[in-house]
């Protein structure tokens, strides 16, 4: 097997989970497109490769530890500017963690060690921040971009403690700052974090992705627009009012769009296109405003039923059950619907029929179902994680390997009391090795 020494990096999207469970599955979706937009080019610019996504995490590799580290500065940058001029529903607040190492490859995939540091890293990092390992530190060129050193952390299944560093936010001072020069609170910066420092060596055509995505995006809203435009007419005059209402709205945020890409150029288009955008703009604001599409029917109030669920008694569970299993009938996107229904199964406790759900929700393509079967590779209760390993060797998921090795090298809190009925021992840990072999086998 092919090994190289590789700079590693890890990002996800704050608090995504809990967004998908108020957001319908077009909005994820939609979401996670702005995200790649966003963030794909950048990686590109730097040098970096893209080893795999798992819903709102990716896995990237860079050959030069300084390159991964000016990515990581570039793309909060960016993100900053994205989310002053969008709407809630659409900011994103991005962790970013960096390590460097040998790893094995093998295929379009790493393994090893380097890869799982990472990964616990990404675990300690702060929406908005770039965080990186004593190895990154020490290799990267220290004269493009100032470090300073978070502190030292024990790792889950890693021996002794690893020192972290981040990037600090601009203006650069590694000495403790004084009252004055302490950062803003997140969200409030009048100036991006980090000085448009690395955003800045960035050339607008490497940014041309994100402007296509968006202009695609118009050009769908702009279909969609006209098709709710057939039968506004028959709202009167109140869709009118709401109508003038909206386009005054697209006109401020085009006026924003346009500041946003005099910094970066990321929304630079054709005037066409930009007439187009507000145009799609204003007739998704009216359309949404006056109920005639677009409506949130999906994961919302089937988690919040579900959520219902797992708090209450059992004994009062029965006829939350039902209600949850109604809304959960709705649901029009099969893999959505068995993801939702495993989502309550959990909630009755019943996790081994759970991963059956989510495995034929996989199995149809959903991302949530096959990011939940790896976590439930880590649930404390060892048959729990058997059940969950046989999973992904049925389904040949190649996204748990490295969730597996974990399991292989830590094994789990109980491994070792009885198995099933009390017969035997159950052993997790064995389970994981017995699954990697049969992945390169």
């Amino acid at each position: 097997m092919k090994t190289a020494n590789l700079a590693i990096v890890f990002t996800d999207i704050k608090g995504f989970t809990e967004r998908t469970s108020r957001q319908t599955l077009e909005e994820n979706q939609r979401l996670l497109r702005i995200h790649g937009a966003l963030l794909s080019p950048l990686f590109k610019a730097f040098g970096g490769r893209i080893i795999k996504s798992i819903g709102d995490a990716l896995l990237v590799t860079f050959e030069s530890p300084t390159q991964a580290v000016l990515s990581g500065v570039a793309i909060q940058d960016r993100l900053w500017h994205h989310n002053r001029v969008s709407p809630e529903a659409d900011q994103l607040h991005v962790r970013f963690a960096i390590n460097v190492g040998e790893v094995r490859l093998d295929g379009n995939d790493i393994f090893g060690e380097p890869v799982n540091i990472a990964a616990r890293v990404e675990g300690l990092a702060e929406a908005g921040e770039v965080y990186f390992t004593e190895a990154v530190y020490l290799a990267m060129n220290r004269a493009e971009v100032p470090a300073r050193e978070v502190g030292a952390f024990e790792l889950k299944g890693i021996p002794g403690k690893i020192r972290v560093f981040q990037v600090p936010r601009a203006p650069y001072r590694v000495e403790a700052p004084s009252a004055g020069a302490i950062a803003e609170a997140p969200g409030s910066e009048s100036n991006p974090p980090y000085g448009n420092l690395a955003l800045s060596r960035v050339p607008e055509s490497a940014l041309e992705a994100p402007g296509g995505e968006l202009a695609q995006l118009g050009v769908k809203a702009a279909a969609l627009g006209q098709k709710a435009a057939a039968g506004a007419a028959v709202l009167g005059q109140h869709a009118v009012v709401l109508g003038q209402q909206a386009v005054g709205l697209g006109r401020h945020a085009t006026s924003r769009f346009e500041e946003v890409g005099g910094v970066s150029g990321a929304l630079r288009a054709l005037s066409s296109q930009r007439k187009a955008l507000v145009v799609a703009g204003c007739v998704l604001l009216a359309v949404a405003v006056a109920g005639v599409g677009l409506v949130a029917l999906g994961g919302g109030p089937a988690m919040r039923a579900i959520s219902a669920v797992e708090k209450a008694p059992k004994a009062e569970r029965d006829p939350l059950v039902k209600e949850a299993r109604k809304v959960i009938a709705e649901e029009q996107d099969p893999g959505q619907r068995l993801y939702l229904q495993g989502r309550l199964d959990e909630a009755m406790e019943n996790t081994r029929r759970s991963l059956e759900d989510y495995g034929r929700s996989a199995k149809v393509g959903n991302r949530d179902a096959e990011k939940r079967i790896i976590e439930l590779l880590s649930h404390p209760t060892c048959n729990v994680r058997v059940a969950a390993v046989d999973t992904v060797r049925s389904l040949k998921l190649t996204s748990a390997v490295s969730a597996l090795e974990d399991l292989s090298e830590d094994g789990g809190p109980d491994d070792g009391s009885g198995g099933f009925l009390g017969m035997g021992k159950c052993d997790s840990r064995a389970y994981a090795e017995h699954a990697l072999k049969s992945f390169k086998d």
